[in-house]
């Protein structure tokens, strides 16, 4: 232990070598200690007040946090079932490192049993989504924002969960998880540049293929808001927006598909130059979910 104490202090205070060259070769054996030498690092930051060396500090935090939540997606997607909330909590972890989880697990599970106690086996799924959203959108007063690139935090599952406010994808993957938790026969679908909850007839069954999945579908929601809207609305926005429907739109999508498109439009917020590395990393994230 103190050997390994000396080498680290050893090469914290190297760290400010102006060779690339000799900072990489720092950089790659503090990054051998992975994430537990984190704390050891932002201490090292507080201490320093050369700029450029805080910026290599913060970069190695970053890049240590990162083959952690390489690690936490790989282990996610080969779960049986991974649950679409913790796909979500790991994306969210990616932009709050820090952020504690658990509180955001908490209040979820504070608004599934408020719906919970509305639910019985005597209601027809119009009767469910109007529950859903009168608990979340009525009660809970949870708001939908444009999706908008400069905000990244509203694709987050934090911001229904803390602000009350998420854009397309966070409210809708908040709805979608708390159906698939209450046990209700719906899925979030695939429709062009739209975040849609279908839901089904009891006779659907998501195992099966069938050559037309939209006939088993009874309406669709805009995980947005919480409205209801019909086939002939969404047949309307495919002619609007000169989109060919096709069968495939209607299947539902796999919760890791779900969080791998999140990804994908979660990096479009970082298109800027300096931050291009982490549009990079989260297309990476995403093709790890393939």
């Amino acid at each position: 232990m103190q050997k390994t104490e000396e080498e680290i202090k050893a090469l914290f205070n190297l760290i400010d070598d102006p060779d690339e060259e000799v900072f990489n070769t720092i950089s790659d054996r503090l990054m051998n200690y992975g994430s537990p030498i984190i704390p050891d690092l932002e201490h090292l930051w507080e201490t320093t007040l050369d700029e450029s060396t805080q910026e290599r500090i913060e970069m190695m935090i970053y890049k240590l946090r990162l083959n952690d939540l390489k690690d936490a997606f790989i282990e996610w997607k080969s779960k049986p079932e991974p649950s679409l909330f913790e796909g979500a909590l790991l994306v969210t972890k990616f932009h709050f490192p820090e952020l504690n989880l658990d509180t955001l697990r908490h209040q979820l599970e504070k608004i599934r049993r408020n719906i919970w106690l509305e639910l019985n086996n005597y209601l027809t799924p119009l009767e469910q989504a109007n529950v859903l959203k009168n608990i979340l959108f009525s009660y809970y007063q949870l708001k939908g924002a444009e999706v908008s690139y400069a905000n990244p935090e509203e694709f987050l599952i934090s911001a229904p969960l803390q602000s009350k406010k998420g854009n397309a994808f966070a409210n809708t993957i908040l709805y979608a998880e708390l159906c698939q938790q209450l046990d209700i026969i719906s899925d979030f679908i695939n429709i062009p540049k739209q975040c849609i909850i279908a839901f089904y007839t009891l006779d659907w069954s998501p195992d099966e293929i069938y050559p037309n999945p939209q006939e088993f579908i009874q309406f669709y929601i805009e995980g947005t808001t919480g409205h209801a809207f019909s086939q002939a609305d969404l047949d309307k926005y495919f002619e609007r927006s000169n989109i060919e429907p096709k069968n495939i739109y209607y299947k539902p999508l796999s919760n890791p598909r779900i969080i791998k498109k999140l990804l994908l439009e979660f990096a479009k917020c970082f298109n800027s130059p300096t931050l291009q590395y982490k549009q990079k990393d989260l297309i990476d994230l995403a093709n790890l979910l393939e």
